[in-house]
């Protein structure tokens, strides 16, 4: 199983570990790639502060953010697991779940990214802030630069299992799963039961459940079928919609009440 999963606008700090590799980072098809977009984001955030602010789309209070993107090479990295926080994040909380779930959270989780692409919760990356809808110069928007590196690199980590696809609209862009992938994709989108309305904080937090509740049984479904079963048996009220069509993807609601 192959978990996607957007990253989080906030982020830790990068503390005091050994700077950023590149080449030592999951999917290394993607290192050209990484290298650009770095190179690009440290010039921008090393010239004009103003201009960088408005190209990463940041508010005066967040101006220190373009200072920190600015020593990207040289900052303290940690595992990406620790850097990304949030809703989400919080909810999955990877820092406590046991050894075994580790492991798989290891094997199976992938973490979209405007600056990386995509890693692992265990890849070792600085705190930065570059979303995928950014547009840098030189290179455009994020989300159309990465489609080709992503296209050459995603089908071979997605091998021949299960892809659940957790990512906002925005990550998505990035990659589209196509073909025989996109026939064992699940999509998933979290509605309030009462209104049947996407409601952002019930979506990140039932995401990071769903994905803990997995992780911790030691599920692996091998397809979307499965997995509606499989979320189902951990007590999830699943509404599936298989596609019409060879070559697109399911589609999963997961219908909540309340966050506890």
């Amino acid at each position: 199983m192959l978990v996607l999963l957007p990253p989080s606008e906030g982020k830790a700090s990068s503390g005091r570990g050994a700077p950023l590799k590149l080449e030592s980072l999951s999917l290394p098809a993607l290192t050209e790639a990484r290298e650009t977009v770095l190179g690009e984001l440290v010039e921008l955030c090393a010239g004009d502060e103003d201009k960088a602010r408005e190209v990463l789309g940041l508010s005066e209070g967040l101006r220190g953010e373009v200072a920190k993107n600015a020593e990207l090479r040289t900052a303290g990295a940690r595992p990406a697991g620790e850097i990304y926080t949030g809703v989400l994040y919080d909810a999955l909380d990877l820092a406590t779940l046991d050894p075994a779930a580790r492991r798989r959270a290891a094997r199976s989780l992938l973490v979209f990214s405007g600056l990386w692409g995509a890693v692992r919760v265990t890849d070792r990356i600085p705190s930065y802030r570059c979303s995928m809808g950014v547009r840098l110069p030189g290179l455009g928007p994020l989300g159309t630069f990465w489609r080709a590196p992503m296209a050459a690199a995603l089908p071979e980590a997605a091998r021949d299992g299960l892809v659940l696809d957790l990512r906002s609209a925005a990550y998505a862009t990035a990659w589209k799963p196509k073909g025989e992938v996109a026939g064992r994709t699940a999509t998933v989108r979290v509605l309030h039961a009462p209104t049947r309305k996407v409601v952002s904080h019930f979506n990140k937090a039932t995401k990071g459940r769903i994905v803990r509740s997995l992780l911790s049984a030691g599920t692996a479904p091998s397809g979307p079928a499965e997995l509606v079963e499989a979320l189902r048996e951990l007590g999830y009220e699943v509404e599936a919609q298989a596609p019409a069509k060879a070559g697109q993807a399911w589609a999963l609601d997961v219908l909540v009440e309340e966050i506890h």
